[in-house]
């Protein structure tokens, strides 16, 4: 091993938790935890139905019923047969199809479910299927077509073989739980292993329901006081939502057998989570692509709101309106103009596998159209669009002397970290600074100031001067023109001369027009923008060079087509 790669390994271990340390060398020396392979009696069900209808497959998963799936976006074909064992498409392919999501959609016959259930049971006796993660959302899945009714009708041989099946499963994923991951793998294994010991009753079910109170601490831990998940990614935030959603259904329909404690902490949770996913939701319904995040992999905003709405369940709002305190994302809104900025180092630090180079940097929307975005996550597959997603140069910020502000490695590791803070936050106004890892003399000072339909960003150096990397990735669809405006118009009151416009003709044929800071070198580029996964879309994107630059400001106003001026 090299230096190098010996202090970036150093860097990145120096955070982990003791504990998660420990899970973490037992599962490479042991290779972690086999299936369950002794007969366990099939438990009873508990309850027959929710207390409400489950939401429908999401958009990405889909089964024709035969031997073909498109998952993220990503379609195959088995040519005879499924092979249960297939990672052609990458690890988090193979997740998917292990978790039987594309099974809820309305369209398929109870017969032709269970034929594929069986089917599974019958020949993945091993591999990726039986990893904790897809056991977790596997049992949601399976679970929520039990308590649909009609969903699956079973005869009771099936019935005793599926529950005999999902409690070999559920004991091999509490014996595994992934302590070495943290964060939404925890989440979900244990959401998995409550829901089981929700839905059946027993000796076994009464031990997987026992660790409910893991959960609770857990959901105390990753649920931060302003409601948004430890991660900070709006797509894994809507996603485990849903769970606790899930399991609140169930735990409602179950009556005295969900202990009080839970159901308060799954209230509270969904009620917090629910506000938060407000803030990072955009006027076009959609959230923002903080971190990894893509559209399609969990359910809309407006989905998620209506399901939990059917609980009862009534969003509780983030003080101060519009602060993720805790996840360092602030929402500003004025007239057609919302900002949604984000100030935050890579989070949770013991877990920043989903997290990306993205400190000071903000997506921005005109009315329901997206003008600025951030780039979005196509796979994680180890490679140049994984890397791409996740560099400083694909968001809305500043870039360092060519170095990314946190140590970015493999598809989901980070090493050296990004220093962050924030010396003001209002309603209005975002005050916050940067110090990247590799060059702690140089901090980026950046203010978002949004009020009467204007906003104007100041950007500041402090400390050693190097060369700078300006970047404003805008929606697909944009073609900016970029210009000179005239000395007089200088506003900073340098007497620097020209500086340059961006202008940008919107849909509903009004311009947002920027005025850029002065001594940059301007240039409009083509950048990737991933949408969603397995998806790459090119789009215009502004990139400004500079050295020794000191300070300078960005104005952004909206204007009728015919007010524009050059």
């Amino acid at each position: 091993m090299r230096l190098a790669q010996f202090g970036q390994i150093l860097r990145t271990v120096r955070h982990v938790r003791p504990h998660q340390f420990a899970a973490e060398v037992l599962h490479v020396l042991t290779g972690g935890k086999k299936p369950e392979k002794r007969p366990i009696a099939a438990p009873t069900r508990s309850v027959a139905a929710a207390s409400v209808p489950f939401l429908p497959a999401p958009a990405h998963a889909r089964f024709d019923g035969a031997c073909g799936f498109e998952l993220i976006h990503r379609a195959h074909h088995f040519r005879d047969k499924i092979d249960w064992n297939y990672e052609g498409q990458g690890a988090l392919w193979s997740f998917h199809l292990h978790q039987f999501d594309y099974l809820r959609a309305p369209s398929h016959t109870g017969p032709a479910r269970w034929q594929l259930i069986d089917d599974w049971i019958e020949h993945c006796v091993d591999g990726t299927g039986w990893a904790p993660h897809p056991i977790s959302l596997r049992t949601l899945s399976w679970g929520k077509l039990l308590l649909t009714p009609g969903a699956l009708a079973l005869r009771e041989d099936q019935a005793t073989r599926m529950s005999a099946s999902m409690a070999q499963q559920i004991e091999t994923l509490s014996r595994g739980l992934e302590i070495r991951l943290q964060a939404n793998h925890l989440f979900s294994n244990l959401l998995g292993v409550v829901f089981a010991g929700l839905l059946f009753e027993g000796e076994r079910a009464d031990a997987w329901l026992a660790l409910e109170s893991d959960l609770r601490r857990e959901i105390a831990i990753q649920i931060q006081a302003d409601g948004s998940h430890i991660e900070g990614s709006p797509m894994y935030h809507a996603l485990l939502l849903e769970n606790v959603l899930d399991l609140l259904n169930l735990a409602r329909a179950t009556g005295v057998r969900a202990p009080a404690a839970l159901i308060a902490s799954l209230e509270d949770a969904a009620r917090r989570m629910l506000g938060a996913h407000r803030v990072w939701t955009h006027p076009d319904a959609e959230i923002a692509l903080l971190g990894d995040a893509a559209f399609g992999i969990a359910h809309p905003p407006e989905l998620l709101e209506a399901y939990a709405g059917s609980l009862g369940i009534e969003a509780k709002c983030p003080t101060p309106a519009g602060a993720l305190v805790d996840a360092g994302v602030y929402r500003m809104e004025s007239r057609d103009l919302v900002l949604i900025a984000t100030a935050s180092p890579p989070s949770p630090a013991y877990q920043p596998g989903h997290a990306h180079c993205d400190a000071l940097s903000f997506e921005l929307s005109v009315g329901t159209e997206r003008v600025v975005t951030d780039t979005g996550v196509s796979e994680y597959i180890p490679g140049i669009l994984r890397e791409i997603s996740r560099r400083t140069v694909s968001h809305a910020t500043l870039q360092i002397d060519d170095t990314e502000q946190s140590e970015i490695w493999a598809p989901h590791r980070i090493g050296g970290r990004s220093a962050v803070g924030i010396k003001l936050a209002t309603e209005s106004r975002l005050d916050a600074h940067c110090t990247s890892w590799s060059r702690p003399r140089t901090r980026h000072h950046r203010s978002f100031q949004l009020a009467d339909g204007q906003l104007m960003i100041e950007d500041r150096i402090e400390g050693e001067l190097v060369p700078l990397t300006f970047v404003l990735p805008l929606a697909p669809g944009l073609e900016p023109e970029l210009g000179a405006i005239s000395a007089n118009r200088d506003r900073d009151g340098t007497g620097a001369g020209d500086r340059s416009e961006l202008s940008l003709r919107l849909r509903d044929r009004r311009r947002l027009t920027i005025e850029l800071p002065n001594g940059v070198n301007w240039a409009i580029e083509r950048s990737s923008y991933f949408p969603r996964f397995g998806e790459h879309v090119e789009r215009a994107c502004l990139v400004g060079k500079a050295d020794g630059f000191k300070a300078g400001t960005w104005r952004f106003s909206v204007s009728d087509e015919g007010d524009h001026r050059r």
